[in-house]
């Protein structure tokens, strides 16, 4: 059962971030942080697809996860590739998606960080993840005092700069949104969790 609801929420977690990313990130080349931050500046250079830029660029951190914890390993493993395939299944309803829902960029970026960030939290609240790296923020919060959310939001602010530089600084503020509303979300699903381990 307890497998059951995993998958559950994996699939879950999936959409969220992938409707995130696809229908509110993607229109306006706003970039995330974290794996889904380089595929997608991969993706708006190259017009490589999401979805396959993030199962390479998880692979070193599945290597570290295979030697410090094979549990969580095959729980990311899991999600990483569910939501790489589901990214990737979403972005031809782009441009429906674009044609007939409008808010902005601003209300985009916020909305697909609140989406993205929603859908990492409740996979971290479960053990399992998407790889990359939130899956180091989730070995990092078990051996400094910081929230998994907070941690993200770090790594984030990194690869959101590097995306500036390469994009435009348009991006580059407007992916401050993204992380931000992403990185609180998180917080507020992993947060309970965090707290009891402390």
């Amino acid at each position: 059962m307890q497998t059951l609801i995993k998958y559950i929420v994996i699939v879950l977690g999936s959409f969220l971030i992938a409707a995130g990313t696809n229908f509110f990130l993607v229109p306006h080349k706003i970039l995330d942080g974290g794996v889904i931050g380089i595929a997608l500046i991969t993706n708006y250079m190259l017009d490589v697809h999401i979805g396959f830029v993030i199962i390479l660029c998880s692979i070193p951190m599945f290597m570290a996860a295979w030697l410090l914890n094979r549990e969580i390993f095959y729980n990311s493993l899991t999600g990483m590739l569910i939501s790489s395939f589901v990214i990737d299944l979403l972005s031809p309803l782009q441009s429906f998606f674009q044609q007939n829902v409008s808010i902005g960029a601003i209300p985009s970026a916020s909305v697909g960080g609140l989406l993205i960030g929603a859908g990492l939290g409740i996979m971290l609240r479960f053990e399992t993840s998407t790889g990359g790296t939130d899956l180091l923020a989730h070995f990092l919060s078990r051996r400094i005092p910081l929230n998994v959310g907070v941690i993200i939001l770090l790594m984030d602010a990194v690869i959101i700069g590097v995306g500036g530089l390469l994009l435009s600084g348009e991006t580059f503020i407007l992916s401050i949104f993204t992380i931000v509303s992403g990185g609180f979300t998180t917080g507020m699903c992993t947060q309970r969790r965090w707290a009891r381990k402390k």
